[in-house]
C-alpha cells in the first residue's frame, strides 16, 4: 500500500495508454494532424480525452461549455460521447484553429449542435450571462489563457448548475508551479488560481494527475 501517486515512467505511461485509452479513429487522426503544429502541446492528451468522455456519460451531460477549443481534441472527445439532443458552446479566439475543429465536428456528425463563438472568451461568457444561460450548463472545461482563469471560473460558477462540474486544465503548468526559478506571468497565475480554488467552499475539488494536471470542481 502506498500513500503517494506513482510516477509514470515511459514504459508505465505506454502501458497506461494501452490499457485505458480507446480512441475513435477521428481522435487519432486529429491528434496526428495537430502534432505537426508549432503549438501542438496545447492539445488535450489522449488520457484526458478519455476521462472527459467518461465524465460526460457519468454526469449525463446535456449542455457543455468549452473555454479554449484549439484544434478540437477535447470537444471531439466530449461530442463523441454526448447524447444526440445535447449542445456544445465552444469559445475560441482564433478562427484558424477553430476551423480545424469544425472539420472534425462535421465528420463526427455533431457540428450542427455546436455553438462556436470566435471572440475573447470573457466577452463570450458575459454574452451567455446576458442571454440568460446562468445555471443551464452541466459541465464546463477551462483550457485557455492562464491569467484569466479566475475570471473564467467565476463566470462558470454562474453558468454551471448546482451539482454540475467545472474542469480546469494545466493546473501543474508543465511542473513549473513547484519550481522556484519559474516566476513568469502564467506560472504565477496558476499558483494563485490553485490556491484560490483550494480554499473556495463553493466547490468540492480533486486534482487528477493526468496530462498537465486537471482539477475537477463539483459545484455545490
Amino acid at each position: 500500500m502506498t500513500q503517494k501517486t506513482l510516477t509514470l515512467t515511459e514504459p508505465l505511461y505506454n502501458y497506461f495508454l494501452k490499457h485505458s485509452v480507446k480512441e475513435h479513429p477521428l481522435q487519432t487522426k486529429l491528434r496526428e494532424e495537430t502534432s505537426d503544429m508549432v503549438m501542438s502541446r496545447m492539445a488535450t492528451a489522449p488520457e484526458q480525452g478519455q476521462l472527459l468522455g467518461l465524465l460526460v456519460k457519468a454526469l449525463q451531460v446535456k449542455k457543455y461549455l468549452e473555454i479554449g477549443v484549439f484544434t478540437g481534441s477535447s470537444s471531439l472527445a466530449v461530442g463523441l460521447n454526448l447524447p444526440t439532443e445535447a449542445q456544445i458552446v465552444a469559445l475560441e479566439r482564433k478562427q484558424e484553429w477553430a476551423e480545424i475543429a469544425q472539420v472534425y465536428w462535421e465528420k463526427a456528425g455533431f457540428a450542427d449542435r455546436v455553438d462556436l463563438r470566435i471572440a475573447p472568451a470573457l466577452d463570450s461568457l458575459n454574452e451567455l450571462l446576458q442571454e440568460g444561460a446562468a445555471g443551464t450548463f452541466d459541465l464546463a472545461f477551462i483550457d485557455a489563457d492562464k491569467p484569466h482563469y479566475p475570471e473564467y471560473f467565476e463566470i462558470c460558477l454562474q453558468l454551471v448548475r448546482k451539482g454540475g462540474m467545472i474542469i480546469i486544465d494545466n493546473v501543474f503548468w508543465h511542473g513549473n508551479v513547484v519550481r522556484d526559478d519559474h516566476n513568469d506571468v502564467d506560472t504565477e497565475a496558476m499558483r494563485a488560481f490553485n490556491r484560490k480554488i483550494y480554499e473556495d467552499e463553493r466547490v468540492q475539488i480533486a486534482i487528477v494527475p493526468v496530462g498537465d494536471g486537471m482539477t475537477l470542481a463539483y459545484v455545490r
